[in-house]
Parts: structure tokens; C-alpha cells; sequence
């Protein structure tokens, strides 16, 4: 797929602008919902959840600008959104329950070093994820987060008579496919815009139908600024164990965002840049807990957005990490955003990511086609789909091995690695003329085939000459 910008190019400022508002309008649902459903579920006064939530979109922001710009040895510099991700929610909730918000923070301030740490052998990790271990990956994280377009779509909670009524489906439905419409008949910067097109056409739609609730922008502050240490730091062990296994996950999943984002760039992510990422999510975290805002992570969706936009300059997503401070700052300015509609969102989100799950797949049409391959890959995949798709396949392991296996990425990612390191590759060196990949089985004949044709046909015309 041929790029609009690449990595390094600057848009346009206006254009850049409104490529940027994509990006933020696609994460700030995600951003958003994390602190509100902790802050909710452990009991903090509305006033403290609105700062909560303040505080991780400043965080998000921050954290953003220094992965794409990069700041020293820190920062991947690809166009890479950071937010609060949904893999801490049931971690979180938990601490909080039990011990409060000090000890949140405390083990979300612990826990961030796993990370730091992990990112110092990144060119070992690196050597573990070739182009078949790292198009599974990228593939789960497109299948294994369809689900959360989905239950934007339905709106509901679960069992609820309302989930995914027909006005939603609609709406879901339209904007998905103004966003196809775009895509397709339209060029240059108003292609790129698809996304944000699609969002606002949805958004449009959704006022007459009555489903566009502005209570969150009336009760928003004008002004906010995060408040560092507000609640202080509590170390408790079980809860650092807790939130270790969590960022375990991250890694994981940050390896195959970053890995996701290079192939839509069309750029080789080496184990260096990794490096650089991580440290970025590691000090995220770091920062965010002490300024008392939720723990960041890479944001999948927004990889997607890349991929359907064509638009790989990280100086784009660099404004979408200043619009998110400028939310954690103006509270009404992300409240804005919030006002738009989830089934709107879930429409977006299929194309979103569905660009993941493909780009995982152009990487397997680079490894070599053999069975050996077919059966890391299957198992791999399966593993991944299989927690996702039936929790309950867990209920009897410990609660700690729950929380690491719960994620279809983490789980197809070991179990994708694990097999590619013990399963036997062939001795035999493949020449270029005998390595057959999938790629080359849809455009290539046979090379071997071939020869054996030609060299009868030879034999053939010598017999009839002779004669």
C-alpha cells in the first residue's frame, strides 16, 4: 500500500490538524473509560474521578509526543498513541477495592520497571519475533480487539434488550461505510481523513436519532492540571506481583504494535527501536503514577488508522499527543470528543482493526510456506482466539496465571514463540529457487515444474529429430 506522507514528512499544518483530531477522536473513548470505570467501581467522589480522568489524558499526551518525536534514548519514533489500557482495568479495580488508590499508584509505580527492564534486552526479544512469529501477533491484535468494536456497537450491558438496536446497528452501519466511501473514491487529504469523516457523518446522524449526550460537556471543568502525588504512594507485594504479571501483557502487546506500525510505515523495526519503545511505556507509566493518573500502554486501534489513512508521519500523531493535553487541561475540549456516540465508533472500529489483523497477514506472506510453519502458525492463532472467545477455559488455573493468560495476544504470543523455538526447521539450506513462500504461491508457477516441462519438451523434439 502506497504511503500519503511517510514517517518523516510534515502534512500540511491544517491538514495536519484535522488528521490529528482522527487519532485522538479514535483513543480518547479508551483513554476516558479506563479511569472512569476504576474511579466509579472504588468509590471516588465524581470531582475525583473528572481529575482522574484529567490526568491520564495529560499523561497520554505527554507520553505520545515522546514516542514520535523521541527524547534522547527514549521514544520509538513512529506515529505511536499511548493511553490508559483496558489490560490494568481488572488489576486496578481490584487493588482499589482492597487497599485504595495510594496502592494503585504504588504498584503501578513498581510494576512500570518490569518494563524499563525489559526494554534493555530488546535485541535478544527481537530475535524471538521473525516475520511468522510477529504476523501472528499482529493478527491477534486485530481479531482479539474486534470485540471491543463490537460492544460499542451494542451500548448495553450484556443480556440488555437494548444492546445493538436497530437505530445503532444503523448508525454503526453508515458510518462504516462513509468511511469505506471515502477511502475508496477519494484522494490525497480527504482520503486520509476517512476516519474522522466517518466519525463526524455518525455523529451528524445520531443528534436527530437522539442518541448524542451532552450532559458530560456541561458538567466538565473549564480548567484542570494534574496534581501530583494526590494520593500518595502504599507498596504492597501482592499488589506489585498483581500489576507485574499486567505489564507483562504490554510488553507483549507493545512488541506487536510497534511491530504492526513498522509494516504500515514500511519501515524494519529492529531491536533497537524496541528498545526505545519500551523504555517510552515503561517511563510513561512512571510518570502517570506520579502524577496520579492511570498506567499507559500503546493504543492498537490507532495502528489501524495508519493503515487506512496511508498517512505514517509521526509528526501527525505528535499534535494528536498535544490535543490530549490540551484535554487533560480543558476538560470541556475532551468532553467534546466523549460526546460521540460508541456505536459511531464501533463502525470505525471494524475497519480499524481489520487494517491490523491485515497487516499481520501481509507479514506471513513473507515466511516460508511449510508445514512446520503451518502448524506454529495455526496453534498460535487458536491459542489467541481461544481465551478470547471462551474465558471460562481459565476459571480452574490460579488467579495470577488468569490474569496473564486472560489476553488472546499474550497467550498466542507465548504459545506462537514456544513453538517456533522447539519445533525442528529444515536442515536442508532452501535456495532461492527452492524457497517457496505464500506470496510466491499466488504469484509465481512452480519454478521446478517448469524445468521438468521444458527439459520433456527438449527430449521430445530431439526424438522427432532424430527421426
Amino acid at each position: 500500500m502506497q504511503l500519503l506522507y511517510t514517517l518523516n514528512e510534515k502534512p500540511p499544518q491544517g491538514v495536519t490538524f484535522f488528521l490529528a483530531l482522527q487519532h485522538m477522536l479514535a483513543s480518547i473513548g479508551g483513554i476516558v473509560t479506563v479511569p472512569l470505570i476504576v474511579g466509579g467501581a472504588i468509590g471516588l467522589p465524581e470531582g475525583e474521578v473528572v481529575t482522574l480522568i484529567s490526568a491520564s489524558l495529560f499523561v497520554s499526551g505527554i507520553a505520545t509526543i515522546v514516542q514520535c518525536i523521541g527524547v534522547g534514548p527514549v521514544g520509538i519514533r513512529l506515529p505511536v498513541v499511548m493511553g490508559s489500557s483496558f489490560a490494568f482495568l481488572g488489576t486496578l479495580i481490584t487493588i482499589g477495592k482492597t487497599s485504595g488508590m495510594s496502592t494503585i499508584l504504588g504498584a503501578a509505580f513498581v510494576g512500570s520497571f518490569m518494563v524499563i527492564i525489559a526494554s534493555f534486552y530488546m535485541e535478544q526479544i527481537r530475535k524471538l519475533f521473525p516475520n511468522l512469529v510477529s504476523g501472528v501477533v499482529v493478527t491477534l491484535i486485530g481479531l482479539t480487539i474486534l470485540p471491543v468494536a463490537m460492544n460499542w456497537i451494542g451500548d448495553a450491558p450484556a443480556g440488555d434488550p437494548s444492546f445493538a438496536s436497530l437505530p445503532k446497528i444503523f448508525l454503526a452501519a453508515a458510518s462504516l461505510a462513509v468511511v469505506i466511501g471515502v477511502s475508496v473514491f477519494c484522494k490525497g487529504a480527504i482520503a486520509a481523513s476517512a476516519i474522522v469523516i466517518g466519525l463526524a457523518v455518525g455523529y451528524i446522524l445520531a443528534i436527530p436519532l437522539g442518541m448524542v449526550d451532552l450532559t458530560q460537556l456541561y458538567e466538565a471543568q473549564w480548567v484542570a492540571s494534574p496534581e501530583p502525588f494526590k494520593y500518595g504512594m502504599t507498596f504492597s507485594m501482592p499488589a506489585i506481583i498483581s500489576m507485574t504479571l499486567v505489564y507483562l501483557v504490554v510488553v507483549a502487546e507493545a512488541t506487536g504494535d510497534f511491530m504492526a506500525l513498522g509494516s504500515n510505515c514500511h519501515v524494519e523495526v529492529s531491536g533497537k527501536d524496541l528498545k526505545r519503545g519500551l523504555l517510552g511505556d515503561g517511563l510513561g507509566s512512571t510518570f502517570g503514577s506520579m502524577l496520579s493518573a492511570m498506567p499507559v500502554a500503546s493504543f492498537s486501534q490507532n495502528v489501524g488508522i495508519v493503515g487506512i489513512s496511508g498517512v505514517a508521519s509521526r509528526f501527525v500523531v505528535a499534535v494528536t499527543g498535544i490535543l490530549l493535553v490540551l484535554g487533560g487541561l480543558f476538560p470541556k475540549l475532551a468532553a467534546l470528543a466523549v460526546t460521540v456516540p460508541k456505536p459511531v465508533l464501533g463502525g470505525v472500529g471494524f475497519v480499524m482493526f481489520g487494517m491490523i489483523a491485515y497487516a499481520g497477514i501481509r507479514m506471513l506472506l513473507n515466511a516460508a510456506d511449510s508445514r512446520r510453519n503451518a502448524l506454529v502458525v495455526c496453534v498460535g492463532l487458536a491459542s489467541g482466539l481461544a481465551v478470547t472467545l471462551e474465558p471460562r477455559l481459565l476459571q480452574h488455573f490460579p488467579e495470577d496465571l488468569q490474569m496473564v493468560f486472560h489476553s488472546g495476544i499474550t497467550t498466542g504470543t507465548l504459545a506462537t514463540v514456544i513453538l517456533n523455538q522447539l519445533l525442528p526447521k529444515s536442515k536442508k539450506k532452501q535456495t532461492s529457487d527452492d524457497k517457496m513462500t505464500a506470496k510466491g504461491i499466488l504469484i509465481n508457477p512452480d519454478k521446478r515444474a517448469s524445468r521438468l516441462l521444458e527439459a520433456k519438451a527438449r527430449r521430445a523434439a530431439q526424438l522427432a529429430a532424430s527421426k
